[in-house]
């Protein structure tokens, strides 16, 4: 891996343990529910639990991310640039929410174009 494939890597992987981070402490607190536009810190309470559970799954995309950096595995990098493209692509279209695109599917997107363009 290169210089610029290297700071996207570690781009990407930050700002899926920061989401982890929100989803899965910061959820119900006023921070959590600026973020993610939730209606009340009731409802905030009441999905606490699923918002972890995708907190999770943000924190392994940002492990697979790691392990592509440990290994310097290209292949690898890829494959979890295109699962966190993916992500980001149904989380804006079923949340009606523009701002995941802008957040997870553009930095991935243009990390899989430097792969491609090295």
């Amino acid at each position: 891996m290169n210089y610029p494939q290297i700071i996207l890597v570690l781009l990407v992987t930050l700002i899926h343990i920061y989401i982890m981070y929100l989803e899965m402490v910061l959820w119900s607190s006023k921070k959590g529910i600026k973020a993610f536009g939730l209606k009340s810190k009731e409802f905030a309470e009441e999905t606490k639990v699923l918002a972890a559970n995708q907190g999770l799954y943000n924190g392994f995309l940002a492990a697979g991310l790691i392990w592509a950096l440990i290994s310097k595995s290209s292949d690898i990098a890829l494959f979890f640039f295109a699962c966190i493209c993916i992500a980001g692509i149904y989380g804006a279209y079923s949340t009606k929410k523009i701002k995941i695109l802008y957040i997870q599917t553009i930095p991935a997107l243009v990390g899989i174009l430097t792969f491609l363009i090295f």
